[in-house]
């Protein structure tokens, strides 16, 4: 199994941002630079980045998003540039071992402060939610529900970006109007569900049933200067969706999924109390996980090799 990536130095390149799983570098003078988004190998589980990285996984949620990006570009644009591919910049020949297959060179976007969420299926924040409430972002739900029952249609469930750590929160639809305004609050959401219905008519041709997404989305000018919604960041990946199997639904209960579910069943099995620091995981947990993840990127996308 390869060697994870943890962690990414392009100096001189100014370093924007490092998150969770990807490093942000600037391509020239700020504030209008390009930018260049590296997955790396890290993955994080209960909000804390662990110790150990699952290998690939960054080029395997890069692919992933570069096949959506694709896929949903007769549906909305996107923030990447034509150029992406094999490193071709002389600035990053020196640094193709951190970013081939793995980075992705986008225009810099003017980000809504939304996270557009969208569920088909009752899991994870939205069914303890809809165990308190009854419902979910404020939406009234029928009585009843199981845990991963199918909504009886997908609905918009927003959250706002909170930059100080730990999850978005959740938030009504008229908290989104008071936020980008009514008529950006629409197109957000009306957006949000296209791509969704489109993605997962294609996840149902691959045995996969898309539960729920969330979608990041800026503004950029089109070829007249004209600002328009653009979709950016990654899409449709097992970290920001939950893709569960088809043949195995059994409504009633957490769904196998296609992301970090051995990650987190071995957390807590050792107890963690989910305090820093993380520990690391045994190789056996984070072979299994490399697995899931490239099973999913074989089924949406049709390839075997990164």
């Amino acid at each position: 199994m390869p060697q994870a990536l943890l962690t990414t130095d392009l100096s001189p390149l100014p370093l924007i941002a490092r998150g969770k799983v990807r490093d942000i570098y600037a391509l020239g003078p700020e504030p209008d630079s390009d930018l260049l988004f590296i997955a790396t190998d890290r993955i994080s589980a209960f909000d804390h980045v662990l110790a150990t990285g699952i290998p690939d996984k960054g080029r395997i949620l890069t692919q992933i998003s570069a096949f959506w990006f694709d896929f949903l570009k007769d549906t909305v644009p996107n923030h990447l540039l034509p150029h992406n591919g094999p490193v071709t910049d002389q600035r990053l020949q020196p640094f193709q071992a951190q970013i081939e297959g793995r980075s992705m060179v986008v225009r810099r976007a003017e980000m809504f402060p939304v996270e557009c969420v969208v569920r088909a299926y009752i899991s994870g924040s939205g069914w303890k939610d809809y165990q308190q409430t009854g419902s979910i972002c404020g939406i009234p739900l029928p009585p009843g529900l199981r845990e991963s029952d199918r909504l009886p249609e997908p609905i918009f469930t927003p959250a706002a970006k909170i930059s100080t750590g730990g999850h978005d929160e959740n938030i009504s639809y008229q908290a989104v109007e008071r936020t980008v305004g009514v008529e950006i609050a629409r197109k957000l959401r009306d957006l949000t569900l296209a791509i969704f219905t489109k993605a997962s008519a294609h996840a149902a041709s691959k045995g996969l049933i898309l539960a729920d997404t969330k979608f990041e989305f800026g503004l950029l000018p089109d070829e007249h200067g004209t600002p328009r919604i653009t979709l950016c960041d990654e899409v449709l990946t097992p970290d920001s969706s939950r893709f569960w199997p088809a043949d195995q639904y059994a409504p009633g209960g957490p769904q196998p999924s296609f992301d970090k579910q051995y990650v987190r069943d071995y957390l807590e099995s050792i107890h963690w109390n989910k305090q820093a620091p993380a520990p690391s995981l045994p190789p056996e947990v984070a072979a299994q996980t490399r697995a899931k993840y490239l099973e999913a990127f074989t089924l949406l996308t049709g390839r075997t090799q990164l």
